[in-house]
């Protein structure tokens, strides 16, 4: 039996509440995740209205429609557009479902992990991307590490909704089981390697570290080795979210150069 069928450190639980917005209300109802009910405001033009009723109908998800402001007070934001649905805005699944997807696509498991991610605007921009480039699951740590909450939905652009996303209570152990499969583990540190001149390919898994202090002691210990993107500016650093864009786009560039991705 696999290690992360048994692993007591996966944490199988879901963060519920309301998503809202066009492009992420449209996602969730695309996808397979749970829809409660759908809130459409009555300001709403008609054929947008009846787009999202038609949505949820395939669904069977339930609509009402209420006043823009009573959807002011469910979403606590304004900027809804109109459009809102009650729904688990994550269904955590365990790190064996993200490696028997790589498997079942047979591609090497390509797997990015964060360490300390606080701000919600860079989770879900890095969840986003991950989605985009075709990375089989993200793992976030239970403690010091946003978990997926409402901003992180909208700032993802929905992308939650669709990528296997695992939650654990110990990230070192979890990565020491990653490279006991035969994932190679790297980090993305200034001191590291520079990423182009680093072979990517093959089953590998990314950390990102937090926004104001990088990869933690241990992790960095863990891991295989460190990467790096060169920078030639003035400013020596690049936002959580940038730099794992960038660097999860190079492990794309290599993977479909070797032939690892089926398109």
């Amino acid at each position: 039996m696999s290690e992360f069928a048994k692993n007591n450190d996966v944490v199988n639980d879901s963060e519920t509440g309301v998503v809202f917005g066009k492009n992420a209300v449209t996602e969730l109802l695309k996808s397979s995740s749970p829809v409660d009910t759908v809130y459409i405001s009555t300001d709403v033009d008609a054929s947008l209205a009846s787009y999202y009723i038609a949505l949820s109908k395939e669904r069977r998800a339930p609509v009402k429609r209420i006043p823009s402001v009573k959807l002011d007070h469910l979403c606590n934001n304004p900027r809804h557009q109109g459009i809102a649905a009650v729904t688990s805005f994550c269904e955590y699944v365990s790190v064996k479902e993200i490696l028997d997807y790589a498997k079942e696509k047979n591609e090497p498991p390509f797997i990015v992990l964060t360490d300390g991610i606080e701000d919600p605007h860079n989770l879900g921009a890095i969840i986003r991307t991950a989605e985009c480039a075709g990375v089989h699951g993200i793992i976030i740590p239970k403690r010091g590490n946003v978990g997926v909450n409402a901003t992180v939905h909208r700032s993802s652009a929905g992308a939650c909704s669709h990528l296997r996303i695992a939650r654990v209570a110990n990230l070192s152990s979890t990565i020491r089981e990653l490279k006991k499969t035969g994932i190679f583990v790297y980090c993305a540190d200034m001191d590291g390697s520079d990423c182009y001149r680093t072979d990517l390919t093959g089953p590998v898994a990314l950390v990102i570290g937090s926004e104001g202090f990088g990869i933690s002691r241990l992790v960095k210990e863990l891991c295989d080795a460190s990467v790096s993107l060169p920078l030639f500016g003035e400013v020596n650093s690049l936002n959580a979210s940038a730099a794992a864009s960038a660097l999860i786009y190079e492990i794309v560039r290599q993977k479909i150069d070797k032939g690892d991705i089926n398109r």
